[in-house]
């Protein structure tokens, strides 16, 4: 099965649209939520490139109920297609061993079955974006849970508004062991605070695992939280839309679709 799709990750701050051409990732665009004007020549650009091609979709993957009901509109008017939601439309690539898998963020399950897709094994998924999730599964490939914390720009806000004096700041990973501003100072609280308590889950995921798993990070803020850091085996910007991909591709390879 040949795969053509735009996929597309609906966040709480970003749209990104990624095309997949015979099952390649050709090529990604990240807008903003806001520039909504910039949706449509994005999205026509997607499907241009696919549209010719065997079997062209759309797929996505949400956890922002606003944002989809707008992409959907979206995506209805500008290129005339429907989108195949994992998690609704497209089964899930995992099994999903949470309390309340329905109720599990699909970003945080879509990333992990990518990582796992790839790597076979144990494995964790950082995802630096407006949260910060640590999720984890086992080498069976069975999403076990993680964690939910503010992202980066979340911190830093919180901060701001909820102090009297501390100012706003543009985040920077720190150079020096010592802050000797504010500013930096506070960079300093969220960027060790971010990698502490990395540090410390992926410990605890190891001692119940028995062994130390595979850490790859994704999300805006991977890059500079996270890169160079031995804890962290890979980077992948594009984690999710491989994901969203995957969900695609079993589901209609499984009902022969």
């Amino acid at each position: 099965m040949e795969i053509n799709l735009v996929a597309l990750n609906v966040g709480n701050t970003r749209l990104a649209i990624g095309t997949f051409v015979a099952g390649e990732l050709d090529s990604v665009e990240r807008i903003a939520l806001e520039d909504r004007a910039s949706w449509t020549k994005a999205i026509e650009a997607a499907w241009e490139t696919i549209k010719d091609r065997e079997h062209p979709a759309v797929a996505g993957a949400s956890v922002n109920p606003p944002g989809m009901q707008i992409v959907e509109h979206v995506i209805s008017e500008s290129i005339h297609q429907t989108i195949e939601w994992a998690g609704r439309n497209l089964d899930v690539p995992i099994k999903v061993l949470t309390d309340e898998p329905a109720k599990t963020g699909i970003d945080r399950v879509l990333n992990v079955a990518a990582a796992y897709e790839q790597l076979q094994r144990a494995c964790v998924v950082i995802d630096a974006g407006t949260a910060v999730t640590v999720n984890v599964c086992n080498d069976l490939g069975e999403f076990l849970g993680g964690s939910i914390s503010p992202g980066v720009s979340m911190q830093l806000e919180a901060l701001h508004r909820r102090t009297a004096s501390l100012p706003r700041v543009k985040f920077e990973a720190p150079t020096t062991p010592f802050a000797r501003n504010t500013s930096d100072a506070i960079n300093h609280g969220v960027y060790h605070g971010v990698r502490g308590m990395v540090k410390e889950l992926i410990e605890l995921y190891a001692t119940e695992l028995g062994h130390w798993p595979e850490v790859i990070a994704t999300g805006g803020d991977a890059q500079a939280l996270f890169e160079g850091w031995e804890l962290i085996n890979g980077i992948s910007p594009d984690l999710t839309l491989y994901g969203v991909a995957l969900a695609y591709a079993e589901h209609h390879i499984k009902h022969e679709s």
